[in-house]
């Protein structure tokens, strides 16, 4: 935008400057010839007026000659007096020039400028009273002589042109820094606002154009903040609904007779609450908290949690993850509900005694990578079915939490059938460093007993 500014400023200028000073460099040429003309005229009707006593008395052509050549001098033009009998007194003139017509109009008395083939100027002017017949003065101007200070003239006007050019560049380029700063800064919010920055607003700044976009755009965050923020707190109340049943299954438990089976119920009510809680804290979360969670160690914990109902259906698993931390820029409960619902896939849809195994690694441009691999059947249908969509029975859900687990991280996800299996690998990018913003490690949420 700054450069097409600063090309059409360039542009319309040099259009605008064309237009007004070439009639200004021909006006300084005519000017400049007028008034060289005026010169020569000068300078012949004043020879005339002191050569007319002179040539009226014999004997007085020395004078006639001192007078013509104290007139000559070096870049003078040239002042020649042609007699009645065809003599030049003074510079020589073209040959057969005293009897050219324009020589013999001046002789009847009529004083005149004349422009030659070969280019200059010729000023004629008669000298009356002359013995013997009228005389004629006659000044050549040459074209140098004529057109002198045009050079200058069009420089000047050349160096005007250049800085009217200049500084029209220097302001449309100001212009187009202060737009183009103010459209970036406008950019930068709207980049801001959809990484999940609600906080985000934009300075109205610039042309009213920019300003009342910026305005929008601030109505527009303020709007979907409180959109967000009235979803989230429904989504909150409605976990909250479940306490109470969830507290009538508790008691339910406890009046049972068998204490194995009291304990067993009492447990899976236990992790039935933790899931309704960790609903509405997460439903409560800022939006703009950085979160970060270790994929290794959920990677690790899941798998150990999934690992006494894998044994009784006899599937033989493997987990291989990386010793040290893996972070990635996921909340810890959402790693765990997208590993939960890719084994739970695994276990529910495939035969017992299929193997399968769970690989968290670190790529080589630095990103994680979590794959959950069997070697059933492989999908039934399309890898990754629609939201809702199964070929298997179930809900179609489970894929599209890992997916849009992935994505909301600005990751990947990806579910292939391939020779032995199944496939489901998601890829993360790292997350931001320890002691950023919502950084650290938290730990994976607490298992809740199988």
């Amino acid at each position: 935008m700054r450069r097409s500014l600063l090309l059409l400023t360039a542009a319309t200028t040099a259009l605008v400057l064309t237009a007004l000073l070439v009639p200004l460099t021909l006006l300084t040429r005519t000017h400049a010839a007028d008034r060289a003309t005026a010169e020569a005229t000068a300078r012949a009707q004043w020879v005339a007026h002191a050569l007319g006593p002179a040539l009226a008395t014999a004997g007085e052509r020395e004078t006639a000659e001192q007078t013509v050549e104290s007139v000559n001098g070096k870049d003078l033009p040239r002042t020649s007096l042609i007699l009645a009998d065809d003599t030049v007194l003074g510079p020589r003139v073209e040959k057969g020039a005293a009897t050219t017509a324009p020589v013999r109009l001046a002789r009847t008395g009529r004083a005149f400028t004349y422009e030659p083939e070969s280019g200059g100027r010729l000023v004629l002017v008669p000298v009356q009273g002359a013995k013997g017949g009228t005389a004629v003065v006659q000044v050549t101007l040459t074209e140098h002589q004529l057109y002198a200070g045009t050079l200058a003239s069009w420089l000047v006007l050349a160096g005007i042109g250049v800085g009217l050019v200049l500084l029209g560049l220097l302001l449309a380029d100001r212009l187009g820094a202060r737009l183009v700063g103010a459209t970036r800064r406008l950019a930068g919010t709207a980049d801001r606002l959809a990484a999940g920055d609600l906080t985000a607003r934009a300075t109205p700044e610039g042309p009213p154009e920019l300003r009342l976009i910026a305005g929008e755009l601030n109505r527009l965050a303020a709007r979907i903040d409180e959109l967000l923020t009235a979803e989230r707190e429904n989504a909150a109340d409605l976990a909250h609904r479940l306490r109470t049943p969830v507290a009538a299954l508790r008691l339910d438990a406890e009046t049972l007779r068998d204490p194995d089976e009291a304990h067993r119920i009492a447990a899976d009510v236990a992790a039935l609450e933790h899931s309704v809680d960790d609903v509405i804290r997460k439903a409560r979360r800022p939006l703009r908290e950085a979160p970060r969670a270790d994929l290794a160690a959920v990677a690790r914990e899941r798998a150990a949690f999934w690992a006494p109902l894998a044994e009784d259906q006899n599937r033989a698993t493997g987990t291989s993850t990386p010793e040290h931390a893996v972070p990635v820029p996921v909340p810890a409960d959402e790693l765990a509900a997208a590993l939960d619902a890719l084994i739970g896939n695994v276990l529910d849809h495939t035969p017992h005694g299929t193997p399968f195994t769970v690989t968290v690694r670190r790529t080589a441009t630095g990103e994680a990578e979590l794959t959950v691999a069997d070697e059933g059947p492989g999908f039934p249908g399309p890898a990754s079915p629609d939201r809702g969509t199964s070929g298997a029975g179930s809900t179609g859900l489970g894929l599209d939490i890992a997916r849009r687990t992935a994505q909301e991280a600005n990751g990947r996800f990806q579910a292939v059938s391939t020779t032995v299996g199944a496939k489901v690998t998601l890829t993360f990018p790292p997350a931001p460093e320890a002691g950023t913003p919502g950084g650290g490690t938290p730990s994976a949420p607490p298992a809740p007993t199988c």
